[in-house]
C-alpha cells in the first residue's frame, strides 16, 4: 500500500461558534470536509495545510498546534492514509472557490453540524471546542542524530 499524508485545517469564525467547511465533489457524490488535501513531495505538513487552505477557500491561514492525527486504510485506492488536522487562524484573503471542479461550496457550519463530518475515531462530540492540542514540531534534518 502506498502511504499518503493528508493535512486539514480547523478554522473558527471570529466568535468561535462556526467552523469553515468545504463541500467536495467526489466520484460517489458531494461531501463536506475541513479545508485540506494531500501533502506534495518535498512539502512539510505545515506548508501543505497552508497551501491547501488557500487553494480550497481563498483564505490565508496560520497553522497552530495539532488537533488530531488519525489513519485509515483505503483499500479501493491502495492507500494507507495518515490525516493530520491542525488548528489554524485566518490571517487574510477572501472566501473564493478557485477550483469549482473540486469544491462546490465553502461555508461556515455550526460546531455541532461540523462534528458530523469531521471523521475522528471514538466519541468526538464536543472535541472541536476543547482547547487541548499537541504542538507541531518540524525537526531540521541537521538536528536528527542516528
Amino acid at each position: 500500500m502506498k502511504r499518503v499524508d493528508v493535512t486539514y485545517v480547523l478554522l473558527f469564525d471570529e466568535l468561535g461558534e462556526n467552523v469553515l467547511m468545504v463541500k467536495n465533489q467526489g466520484k460517489k457524490g458531494s461531501y463536506y470536509t475541513l479545508p485540506g488535501g494531500a501533502v506534495e513531495p518535498g512539502e512539510t505538513l505545515e506548508e501543505a495545510a497552508i497551501r491547501e487552505a488557500k487553494e480550497e477557500t481563498g483564505l490565508d491561514v496560520e497553522i497552530g498546534d495539532v488537533f488530531s492525527v488519525c489513519e485509515a486504510f483505503v483499500e479501493e485506492r491502495g492507500h494507507h492514509a495518515v490525516f493530520f488536522t491542525f488548528r489554524g487562524k485566518i490571517t487574510g484573503g477572501e472566501i473564493t472557490i478557485s477550483m469549482p471542479e473540486e469544491i462546490e461550496e465553502v461555508t461556515w457550519m455550526n460546531v455541532q453540524d461540523a462534528e458530523e463530518y469531521i471523521h475522528i475515531t471514538g466519541n468526538t462530540k464536543g472535541l472541536i471546542k476543547r482547547s487541548e492540542s499537541a504542538p507541531y514540531l518540524l525537526r531540521k534534518r541537521s538536528d536528527i542524530t542516528t
